[in-house]
């Protein structure tokens, strides 16, 4: 430290490797945002990760920093690295580099507290790290003392030009899942549960093909709940699919019924469902118990995904009677290393299907909480509560169960699916409004009493549907104008908006005029 060029090194080797790093950062970012490294682990170390590049480049920029300050031929004061445009040295170059310096403080300081910010919000600071980048190559050409050295050239060359193509391709990503999400007309979600609709999923095949399934196995799982084993009539595997998805059944009896899948997604041979005898004689539920027998076909739709398990340190699942349907593919989905708990209600223990299975397999894991084995009412916000900021609570179940958990979960990290749609229409005035379908060059009004989706069916467009509540999501429509009041209860309004979508079954308008893609 004696060498008086000591801190000049330190100051070119810190900005040069925080630059790096920075870079290595976003474009890691930007894999995990485009569902690179999705897989059945959902492995959250990756994140860990994408954090701890975030925190290395921000602590190489402190150390650029303060060698700027003890570098005796530049000896630079403190104010004039922490304020822009004062710098007696080249000051629109620092000032960008001063720039950058802040947008990763925000960037880091909001990882941190991501939980407790609005989505929208943090993602819209993380969007500046590209800014940082593009800062900080200017602020390195223009004030640095190796902007002509052949080797800073290379690596400048290098990383501006990885940065670019990594936003393009972040670009075309986000377009893409928009598209898709729109296109695919999400088929619903409710089996012998029900399943409600996100984000859409990775559906390889037409979402609106219809397979010819055979019951390959058949038998109770509980009092009132049979599970089916499907396998497609053609002998092919079932279309590839994640936990938390479902299929919809085309039923004989002239009706559709969705069922969460609650078998394992790795094993493509077959599909099972469970379904909870809930409906008058004659109905879905009913028909699927007494009347389907081994070997009968059934047309079936999908699987889709509208409840897709996303990445996390640890997870609480909380189930209500046929709701762990969906949340046992979602354990089956995690590897034995990842950190969970269950908690599965219900009236009488002899109505929990697969209860002691799980018990079984994942022992203290599993808190089966049954009406007739206790008194008192489990405190869901005290257990809530008492989960870490990191934890993701996904819950299926009744509504009264579902509105317990979202009163106390963060809605960050609350992921529910409801069997019957909340009410979400009391108190909010139904005006008309006028609906442009771009593709088909039609005009329709649609008057205060009737709903979107009857209007443009009526019109003789195509648009499918099923529940015609608001819960199964098959009536997706992608909005290209106009802005939508959404009444449905199929995935948040904010994931809605951010892929531009709307479920014309029970939504209205904000606006009086609402261009869709139909």
């Amino acid at each position: 430290m004696n060498d008086p060029h000591f801190w000049w090194y330190v100051t070119r080797a810190s900005a040069v490797l925080a630059w790096i790093v920075m870079t290595v950062a976003v474009l890691w970012g930007i894999l995990l945002s485009t569902r690179v490294f999705r897989g059945a682990d959902n492995p959250a170390w990756l994140q860990d990760l994408h954090r701890f590049l975030g925190g290395l480049a921000l602590t190489l920029t402190g150390i650029h920093m303060v060698s700027l300050m003890l570098d005796p031929w530049l000896a630079m004061p403190l104010d004039q690295l922490l304020v822009p445009l004062i710098a007696e040295y080249r000051p629109v170059p620092v000032a960008l580099g001063i720039l950058a310096f802040y947008v990763l403080l925000a960037v880091q300081l909001t990882s941190l507290v991501m939980n407790r910010l609005p989505r929208r919000f943090w993602k819209a600071v993380h969007y500046l790290s590209y800014v940082a980048v593009l800062a900080v190559a200017v602020h390195g050409a223009l004030a640095g003392t190796d902007a002509g050295a052949v080797w800073y050239q290379l690596v400048a060359t290098v990383i501006v030009t990885a940065s670019v193509l990594a936003l393009a391709v972040r670009l075309v990503m986000a377009r893409r899942a928009r598209s898709a999400s729109a296109a695919s007309n999400p088929t619903p979600v409710l089996g012998g549960a029900g399943v409600v609709p996100s984000l859409a999923e990775a559906n390889p095949a037409d979402p609106l093909t219809v397979r010819r399934m055979r019951v390959i196995a058949k038998h109770p799982v509980a009092d009132g709940v049979v599970r089916l084993r499907l396998a497609r009539v053609d002998g092919q595997p079932i279309d590839p699919w994640y936990a938390g998805a479902h299929m919809t059944l085309r039923l004989p009896i002239g009706i559709e019924r969705q069922y969460s899948l609650c078998s394992d997604p790795a094993d493509r041979n077959h599909v099972d469902i469970a379904v909870l005898r809930a409906e008058p004689a004659g109905a879905g539920s009913t028909y699927l118990h007494d009347v389907v027998e081994l070997g009968d076909e059934l047309d079936a739709i999908g699987p889709r995904n509208h409840f897709p398990l996303e990445a996390a340190h640890d997870y609480l699942f909380i189930a209500g009677g046929i709701g762990i349907t969906p949340i046992r593919a979602m354990i089956e989905a995690l590897p034995p290393t990842r950190t969970w708990r269950l908690l599965y209600l219900g009236r009488t223990r002899l109505q929990l299907a697969f209860a002691a299975e799980l018990e079984q397999r994942y022992g203290d894991r599993v808190q089966i909480i049954a009406g007739d084995e206790r008194s008192q009412r489990i405190d869901l916000a005290q257990v809530i509560g008492a989960t870490g900021p990191a934890t993701a609570v996904y819950a299926c179940g009744s509504s009264t169960l579902l509105d317990d958990v979202e009163r106390a979960t963060p809605r960050e990290r609350c992921h529910t699916e409801r069997f019957i749609a909340a009410d979400r229409a009391t108190g909010v005035e139904r005006a008309p409004v006028t609906v442009i379908a771009q593709r088909s060059g039609r005009s329709i009004a649609v008057p205060a009493d009737q709903s979107i989706l009857a209007a443009l069916q009526g019109a003789g467009l195509p648009v499918a549907t099923s529940c015609g509540t608001g819960v199964c999501g098959t009536c997706e429509t992608r909005v290209l104008r106009g802005t939508p009041l959404h009444l449905d209860s199929v995935m948040p309004d904010a994931d809605k908006d951010e892929v531009g979508v709307f479920y014309p079954c029970v939504s209205r308008a904000r606006t009086p005029e609402l261009v869709l893609d139909v």
